[in-house]
């Protein structure tokens, strides 16, 4: 498990796993088999992007305080969805591989939530986790209307 010294090591983590997510959308953008899907991932990369840029002005302008402690409980490996999209990955695995990362992300962004020391933090990471909740469920109404209805 990684161990976070400070605020600012949370947030390059959450930071890495935005990043992670915009590249993770924009393949799978490349690969959609429909015009609906592959806007819908591009508009999920957007918001990665937006979620992204929230935690690095975060960051930069240091709109937090927290004093300086080791945060051993977060349980990284919780969050981290260890496939990677492939390029002849089926509809199907690109759905649930999406439903994997953003449960994940939702609950990152839940245990930061419950961690961070002030409001305005908790309300960030608050709506962070909101958002990639409802991005699960898209996918999950995806995967409902277009997989399980074909079988």
């Amino acid at each position: 498990m990684e161990d976070f010294k400070n605020i600012n090591d949370i947030l390059d983590f959450a930071i890495k796993n935005e990043q992670g997510a915009v590249d993770f959308y924009t393949s799978l953008a490349k690969n959609a088999r429909t015009e609906d899907m592959r806007h819908t991932f591009e508009a999920f990369a957007r918001e990665e992007i937006a979620h992204k840029a929230r935690l690095t002005k975060i960051k930069e302008e240091g709109i937090f305080n927290m004093p300086v402690e080791i945060v051993k409980t977060l349980n990284i490996s919780d969050y981290i969805v260890k496939t990677e999209a492939k390029p002849d990955m089926s509809y199907e695995e690109a759905l649930v591989l999406a439903m994997k990362r953003e449960k994940a992300a939702f609950k990152l962004y839940s245990r930061l939530a419950e961690k961070a020391p002030d409001e305005s933090l908790k309300n960030i990471f608050k709506g962070l986790a909101m958002e990639e909740s409802k991005h699960k469920l898209r996918f999950e109404i995806e995967y409902d209307e277009f997989v399980l209805r074909e079988n």
